[in-house]
C-alpha cells in the first residue's frame, strides 16, 4: 500500500486530482486503483496502466499517467500487489500473483469497470504495462473466450518478458500492440520479442533502443545493477534511464494510444 500511496502523492504533485477507487476482481479480490481524469477535454480511448514487479513505481507510472491525462485520456492504475497485502515481487521466487491468470483477470476487471464509469469515452480501452505489467499486457491480449469483444482497443508493453508468450503456440493477439524494449536489457531481453513480432507483423510493432536497459523510461534514474532478482539467471540486471529512449517513447506512445 505504501507504493500506491506514493503514486497518489506523485499524481497530486503533478497538478492532477487522483481518486482512490476500489474495483471488484474475480477470486474475491478488491483492487485499489488510482483514477486520473484528464486536464484537457476527454479524448478516446481510456487507459488502464499496469505496474511492474515492484508494484506501483510512482515516478515512472505517475509521469506516464500525467502525460496521458494532459492529452485528454482517462487513466486508471490498479495495484495488483498491494491490494492483496503483497509488497514488491521482483525478488520473490514463488509468486502467488502472476501475469497469467491473476493479473490478466485484474486487467479485464479494471477495464470493464472503467468503461462503465460516467465520462469514460466509448471505443474500448488501451492496456499499457511495464515489465511484469507489460507481460500482463501480452497475457491479456491473448484471444480467448473470457476476453469481452471490443474491451481493449490496443495494447502497449514496455520491456515485457516475451519468452513465455513465445513458447505458447496457441497465443494470438486480439488487437494491435506496441512493444518497446532496450536492446541492452538483461532482465527481459529483446530477442524473444523480435521472434514474437515476426509471427504477427500486422498486429505487433517492436521498437528497440540501442544501449538502453530496463526502466529506460523512468525519469532521472541513473543506471544501476539490481541484485537478488528471481527471474534472471544470476539474480542481477541493469535498470535505469536512457534519456534518448525515454524521449522517443514519450513522442511515440501517445499517438499510438490515440489510434493515430
Amino acid at each position: 500500500m505504501q507504493a500506491f500511496l506514493a503514486l497518489l502523492a506523485t499524481l497530486t504533485a503533478a497538478g492532477l486530482s487522483p481518486q482512490h477507487v476500489r474495483i471488484p476482481a474475480p477470486g474475491g479480490a478488491t483492487l485499489d486503483a488510482a483514477l486520473v481524469r484528464p486536464t484537457e477535454p476527454t479524448q478516446s480511448p481510456a487507459v488502464v496502466a499496469l505496474h511492474g514487479c515492484s508494484g506501483p513505481y510512482a515516478a515512472r507510472d505517475g509521469a506516464w499517467a500525467a502525460e496521458l491525462a494532459r492529452k485528454g485520456h482517462v487513466v486508471l492504475l490498479p495495484d495488483s500487489f498491494g491490494s492483496r497485502g503483497l509488497g514488491a515481487q521482483c525478488r520473490v521466487k514463488e509468486r502467488t500473483v502472476r501475469p497469467d491468470p491473476q493479473r490478466r483477470t485484474d486487467a479485464i476487471a479494471a477495464a470493464a469497470w472503467l468503461t462503465a464509469q460516467p465520462g469514460t469515452p466509448s471505443g474500448g480501452v488501451v492496456l499499457l504495462g511495464w515489465s511484469n505489467g507489460g507481460q500482463t499486457a501480452l497475457a491479456t491480449a491473448r484471444q480467448a473466450d473470457d476476453l469481452p469483444p471490443g474491451l481493449f482497443a490496443r495494447f502497449v508493453a514496455f520491456y515485457p518478458g516475451c519468452a513465455s508468450t513465445n513458447r505458447d503456440a496457441t497465443w494470438q493477439p486480439s488487437a494491435k500492440m506496441l512493444i518497446l524494449v532496450g536492446e541492452s536489457d538483461d532482465w527481459t531481453p529483446a530477442g524473444p520479442c523480435y521472434r514474437l513480432t515476426e509471427k504477427f507483423p500486422d498486429l505487433l510493432t517492436l521498437i528497440t533502443y540501442p544501449g538502453a536497459y530496463h526502466d529506460f523510461d523512468a525519469p532521472d534514474r541513473p543506471v544501476r545493477v539490481l541484485t537478488g532478482l528471481s527471474t534472471t539467471r544470476d539474480g542481477t540486471a541493469h535498470a535505469g534511464t536512457d534519456p534518448a529512449a525515454r524521449a522517443d517513447a514519450f513522442a511515440r506512445v501517445p499517438p499510438f494510444v490515440a489510434g493515430r
